[in-house]
């Protein structure tokens, strides 16, 4: 498997990982109390569903994620999930006291969870790797058969967690006062709102309110 393979890869997953969507507002959320461990686990969550999609993608056996049943489905729930979140976001912006009154708290207290809800509930990302990533993964078993499918995914996803850990982190330098904290939750919960909301119409409509 060439190198020139492998960051390829890299380079073609910046269209997945990178895109602004519900991931990473959740994230950012997290950052502001967690700082970039906090999107160091939701990265562990997001691979704890990815990776197994990806040796699924390798077999042949995702085609029935990406009929239309199962996107209207996935989107609902991805939708309420993301609403539900925001939620508790919001009302977490409110509770807040200051950084130094200690605890975890927060009712987003499991980044792995949240990490695994806004993938697993993702319609879009199991279309993502069952278009975008389906080509790559039958060249990278081209060159090894299935093992090649560990370099193959390896060169993806250090993307997702250098860029969940980076957007946490730089939303951590801005949490340090009470103010700024609030504002930047009541922000992220706004954003997961609307693309909950998005995600409900979609299942519905089979249209996108949001031109991303």
């Amino acid at each position: 498997m060439s190198l020139g393979f492998l960051l390829k890869i890299s380079l073609i997953s910046c269209s997945g990982a990178l895109a602004p969507g519900p991931l990473t507002a959740a994230t950012a959320a997290l950052g502001v109390k967690r700082g970039w461990r906090g999107g160091f686990w939701v990265g562990m969550g997001h691979m704890l569903v990815e990776a197994p999609l990806v040796l699924l993608v390798g077999l042949g056996l995702v085609v029935a994620l990406t009929s239309r049943m199962a996107v209207v489905g996935l989107s609902l729930a991805g939708g309420f999930f993301m609403l539900g979140f925001a939620a508790l976001t919001f009302r977490d912006a409110f509770k807040f006291k200051g950084l130094e009154g200690g605890g975890e708290g927060g009712r987003f207290s499991s980044p792995i969870l949240v990490g695994v809800g806004l993938t697993a509930l993702n319609p879009f990302f199991i279309i993502w790797w069952g278009t975008v990533g389906a080509p790559l993964i039958l060249e990278g078993l081209g060159y090894w058969g299935l093992p090649g499918l560990i370099p193959l995914y390896a060169a993806h996803v250090w993307l997702d967690y250098a860029w969940l850990s980076l957007v946490a982190h730089l939303t951590s330098l801005g949490g340090s006062r009470a103010k700024i904290y609030r504002a930047m939750l009541i922000g992220f919960s706004i954003f997961l709102v609307v693309f909950g909301v998005d995600f409900v119409y979609y299942a519905l409509t089979e249209t996108h309110l949001l031109p991303l």
